[in-house]
């Protein structure tokens, strides 16, 4: 069979998505009104289940408890490519949208995600589009990309129901993306009035701590000297991070910040175990090391100068963001011919906002691309952040992802060989897990 012109296809997939445009936007907007978070996504995946099972796809669920993949083949054999939406949101109970039990929200703007794929899905599904392609493509729906509520994945780790505690880590280890050669998934970012769209750039790694003072209660009141104040160890610790911020080395975008999750039960009694959960982040994972044991050193100084001892459990977090130089080229192309030139703002490899994300280990282990695309206002993860312009955050969108996955697997999937050929993994999926098993350890350290 030969192949119908790229441009004709392109055009296909485009009308596509205009046809779908108005469901695309209601289907994020749903997702937007049922916000969950991270392995707590059972509406949105059972939602989204629904969605893709209504374009006759068959949808395995269930993966990393919440997660979805479904596979549309093409007509030749070829690479395959993954398409990806993050299910969950977090938890900002002062958003709008939050959800009034949990305080979940979606002030990360996953929802357009979802809406996104599906349009992917339903310009790709046309069997004219299809039949040209040389290799597959395989929907896959990630839950807890947001890495919070450590204590309660960490409880089900210890049940044996998660091992790692995001969903890209965990369905790396369980094998749902063995056999995809590449992926690609787009996020929300703020309306800047340059572009519509921006791509490249880099992420920080990170690491969580899980810090428990123990101390010794006493009556606060009556007989205060007779304990050993778990809550003025954890902020002692907290006073000497602070001290370290002028050795911070500028360049490794290094950001430590925390919360008192648990600060003592009663107001009159001296605390004697208190939770600090600490966040650690660097732009390389050499840099995250150095700076990890920095805090460490502070941690142990909050035990010490109290007289407390303090458990220190490290938790494996994220590693940095690698972006495919071909992918994003390929993207920027197919967005200048939907939307016009300069519609895409690349960005250096090196340019680091200072979030985070689990897509970082995707990265390195095979190419990926995680473009921008420019439809919020407000401050990520904040109570003001609103997706203003949902035509581009989902149907603009859908459109150039679509255009891409044409793109790469169009003419015998030359430009995807070209990509898979240049990159180089850092890991293998089987080293990646082993490597992450590691990361996780704890100490205790008494000071008396």
């Amino acid at each position: 069979m030969v192949d119908s012109n790229l441009d004709e296809l392109r055009a296909i997939v485009i009308r596509s998505i205009d046809e779908s445009s108005e469901g695309l936007i209601a289907a994020a907007k749903s997702v937007y009104g049922m916000p969950e978070t991270g392995f707590n996504e059972r509406k949105t995946s059972s939602f989204v289940k629904k969605q893709l099972e209504q374009l006759n796809l068959s949808v395995q669920t269930g993966i990393a408890i919440t997660g979805l993949k479904a596979v549309i083949e093409g007509s030749n054999p070829g690479p395959t490519i993954a398409v990806i939406a993050e299910l969950d949101a977090l938890r900002v109970p002062s958003h709008p949208g939050s959800d009034s039990d949990s305080g979940a929200a979606h002030a990360c703007g996953h929802h357009i995600q979802i809406g996104a794929l599906l349009g992917v899905a339903t310009a790709l599904v046309n069997p004219d589009v299809k039949d040209s392609l040389s290799g597959n493509i395989v929907l896959i729906l990630t839950p807890a990309e947001e890495f919070i509520d450590i204590d309660e994945r960490l409880t089900r780790r210890s049940n044996d129901e998660i091992e790692f505690l995001s969903g890209k880590q965990e369905m790396i280890r369980l094998g749902a993306f063995d056999g995809i050669d590449m992926a690609i998934m787009i996020h929300a970012s703020n309306i800047d009035g340059n572009g519509n769209f921006s791509v490249g750039g880099t992420t920080n790694a990170h690491l969580t701590h899980q810090v428990r003072y123990i101390g010794k209660s006493a009556h606060a009141g009556g007989a205060p000297y007779k304990g050993i104040n778990a809550l003025q160890a954890a902020m002692f610790a907290n006073a000497a991070i602070n001290t370290q911020r002028e050795t911070f080395v500028e360049d490794d975008v290094a950001r430590v910040h925390g919360i008192i999750s648990n600060g003592g039960t009663s107001v009159n009694a001296v605390p004697d175990e208190v939770l600090y959960e600490g966040r650690v982040r660097a732009g390389s994972i050499d840099a995250l090391r150095l700076l990890e044991r920095k805090v460490i050193k502070c941690y142990k100084a909050g035990a010490l100068a109290i007289g407390a001892a303090v458990e220190i459990q490290t938790v494996a977090g994220y590693h940095p963001l690698t972006q495919s130089d071909s992918m994003g080229k390929v993207f920027v192309e197919n967005a200048n011919l939907i939307f016009g030139q300069h519609s895409v703002i690349s960005e250096p490899s090196d340019r680091n906002h200072g979030g985070s994300t689990d897509m970082g280990d995707l990265s390195k282990i095979m190419p990926v691309i995680h473009p921008y695309t420019k439809a919020a206002s407000g401050i990520g993860h904040g109570e003001d952040y609103i997706i203003q312009d949902y035509d581009r955050a989902v149907v603009s969108s859908a459109k150039v992802m679509a255009a891409t996955v044409l793109s790469l697997l169009h003419d015998g999937a030359t430009k995807a060989e070209e990509t898979i050929g240049k990159f180089k993994p850092h890991f293998t999926p089987r080293q990646y897990v082993k490597s992450q098993r590691e990361r996780f350890t704890t100490t205790t350290y008494r000071s008396q």
